[in-house]
């Protein structure tokens, strides 16, 4: 971890009113705490048992996203305490989200996942489930979830030009979204794309939110 490093990239992101979520899966906690005390609050992770451990033992004002696939046995374990919830791709998920929410007595932030990759693996709604889904009468009763964005993850290629369409393909949809669904709707507002490899051309294409780890802590465990 280099200091110096994440400062620049933290300065370089506000100065292009970027929020940025520090990527610490499979990273220890003294990692975690490393880039606390530089001044980072908010911390993204992939597995809800690891991110339940880190929580119990890190400051309490740090902001926990999850950003990883997850199984809707394992909302439980996050619902008490996530800031916000990025990977929500399918209804059934959302409807979990929401029950556990009420049983914790809270309200919890998710956005919308978006499958824009030519990758059979990545997870995610397209735009016409997206629009079915909340056109939805059970999508309305659902007050326990707060609707805040959109997520998206571009293919895994050296192809640049590939990368920003599917970049800019999301951020159409999001800004659909916000003159359509969410246009009464203050705080619909995070297009959350781009990560250490392509974080770059996803701020071209419109991001205001980034997954960024290995720039921060090093190569992933």
């Amino acid at each position: 971890m280099n200091k110096d490093k994440y400062l620049s990239l933290k300065r370089k992101l506000e100065q292009q009113n970027v929020e940025l979520v520090a990527v610490s899966k499979t990273k220890p906690a003294e990692d975690i705490l490393t880039a606390y005390h530089w001044g980072q609050r908010v911390f993204g992770e992939n597995r809800a048992r690891e991110l339940q451990q880190k929580a119990d033992e890190l400051p309490k004002d740090i902001e926990w996203h999850m950003i990883g696939h997850l199984q809707r046995n394992k909302v439980k374990y996050i619902a008490p305490f996530v800031h916000l919830i990025q990977s929500v791709d399918e209804p059934k998920l959302l409807r979990e989200i929401n029950k556990r929410a009420k049983q914790n007595n809270r309200v919890i932030n998710c956005l919308l996942q978006i499958h824009i990759a030519e990758e059979d693996s990545k997870y995610g709604f397209d735009e016409d489930e997206v629009m079915d889904l909340l056109n939805e009468n059970q999508f309305s009763s659902l007050e326990h979830v707060n609707i805040i964005g959109v997520m998206g993850m571009a293919t895994f290629t050296d192809n640049t030009e590939q990368i920003k369409r599917e970049f800019q393909h999301l951020h159409t949809i999001f800004n659909s979204l916000q003159q359509s669904v969410f246009a009464n709707k203050d705080d619909f507002t995070i297009c959350s794309m781009g990560m250490s490899g392509d974080y770059d051309l996803a701020i071209e294409q419109g991001a205001n939110m980034v997954r960024i780890g290995s720039l921060i802590f090093g190569a992933r465990n």
